[in-house]
């Protein structure tokens, strides 16, 4: 588990990627009602940052960069699992396309069949 969630190395399928994904979704819902708890629901933004003491930076903070470490990880296991290299998660900064590209290329494509450069097909072992 810790391999798939920090690695950056091997592949990973759909069904991994989209469950990491909705797991890191639930978990920053969590914690940020957690955090705003009532101030969350107003939208206020003025509001939310009265609500933030320095604690509550601090573990937004860690919250942000242990989420984007853990989408880069699953998101190069998945360019690799199309038997792409990881670098291609760099095209989520091309504007208007490249999120929309991200998204189908990581959760809709199919991978490689068989093994490929980064490994075995995670499907077979299943």
């Amino acid at each position: 588990m810790v391999d798939l969630l920090f690695g950056f190395q091997g592949r990973a399928n759909r069904a991994k990627w989209w469950l990491v994904a909705l797991a890191i979704f639930v978990v920053e819902m969590i914690v940020v009602a957690a955090v705003f708890g009532g101030a969350a629901l107003s939208g206020d933004p003025q509001q939310m940052a009265a609500a933030m003491g320095p604690i509550a930076s601090i573990v937004i903070f860690i919250m942000v960069v242990l989420a984007t470490w853990i989408h880069l990880a699953i998101a190069v296991k998945r360019y690799h699992d199309r038997n792409k290299s990881g670098w291609w998660v760099l095209i989520i900064f091309v504007p208007v396309i490249g999120g929309l590209w991200y998204f189908i290329e990581c959760g809709f494509l199919r991978g490689t069949a068989g093994p490929n450069t980064y490994g075995p097909d995670p499907l077979a072992a299943a």
